[in-house]
């Protein structure tokens, strides 16, 4: 029997091709890139990695290729403790890649190679892995395939949080409502749950009635609003930006972690805020991922 865990991801794990433009080129021209590195990322394993390293004991189900197995990458992971017992290989194929465009203001463009993750649709729920954690985070992934783990998830009286992120667009309407319908936490930035509303055709409080009964917010320099039975203005942690990639997901972990605990909504968002700022300081979604203790002393300086 396996030991119970805290959190479960479910979604993409990546490779990262990082890549820093002056300005996006219109149709048919070009730019010019200024640097492009490659990281370890995918949504999924972002809120992992996170989430470990601020000390959850974490749990993660990616569809990766053949070149997975053995590589820097499940080394990573593994040494992070994170259990990856139930990633779904694909031996034939690639590990899902992400090329991610940012210009001179922090605008980002995403390009992304499924691969491997198209597998999704037609692989079984991992029943195993989500009866033993305490709760389960829908990242980015295939709609149908998040809706049935959540579907299983709910049925096992599991906490879900939902992220559908950059792909969003996936999503039908029908498939929103029937995620929604299940998840407690819906996390987006204000692009996204703007677009999720206009979908569904439904204001916040009647997305609030429907479904997740906590809607977390993210704006960038602008902070965060946490929507439940209060509205709460949660400031950004400003650190000089480096790379918004991550910042979002490492927002999520932030967040989780001390709601997974107990803590009142407001230092749930606070600490997740913290968590984030340290991703922008370095280029990559995984480069320089605060401690617990890191977090919590950036939170507490930035109140003074």
């Amino acid at each position: 029997m396996r030991n119970q865990r805290d959190l479960l991801a479910i979604g993409h794990t990546a490779l990262d091709y990082i890549i820093q433009v002056n300005e996006f080129p219109l149709p048919n021209s070009a730019t010019t890139i200024n640097n492009m590195r490659t990281f370890h990322g995918g949504a999924a394993a972002n809120v992992a990695v996170v989430a470990s390293t601020l000390g959850l004991e974490s749990s993660l189900v990616s569809a990766v290729g053949g070149d997975f197995p053995g590589s820097d990458y499940q080394n990573h992971l593994e040494k992070l403790q994170i259990n990856i017992d139930d990633m779904i290989i694909v031996e034939e194929d690639k590990t899902p890649t992400a090329f991610v465009l940012t210009d001179e203001n922090d605008d980002q463009i995403f390009y992304f190679y499924w691969g491997s993750a198209t597998r999704f649709k037609e692989s079984p729920v991992p029943e195993d892995a989500i009866m033993n954690v305490q709760a389960v985070h829908l990242a980015t992934g295939d709609p149908t395939f998040n809706c049935r783990c959540g579907e299983f998830a709910r049925e096992s009286d599991k906490i879900i949080s939902f992220d559908p992120g950059q792909d969003l667009h996936m999503y039908s309407p029908q498939d929103l409502l029937d995620v929604l319908k299940i998840c407690d936490i819906l996390f987006g930035n204000h692009h996204e749950i703007g677009r999720i509303m206009e979908s569904i055709n439904m204001n916040i409080d009647q997305l609030r009635d429907y479904g997740p009964s906590i809607v977390v917010e993210t704006r960038g320099r602008n902070g965060s609003v946490i929507y439940s039975d209060e509205k709460i203005q949660i400031d950004a942690v400003e650190r000089d930006p480096t790379d918004p990639t991550g910042a979002g997901d490492s927002y999520r972990a932030g967040f989780l972690k001390p709601y997974l605990e107990g803590e009142p909504l407001e230092y749930c968002g606070k600490l997740a805020s913290a968590v984030s700022s340290f991703i922008v300081e370095a280029e990559g979604c995984q480069t320089n991922v605060p401690t617990l203790e890191m977090a919590k002393e950036r939170m507490e300086n930035s109140l003074k």
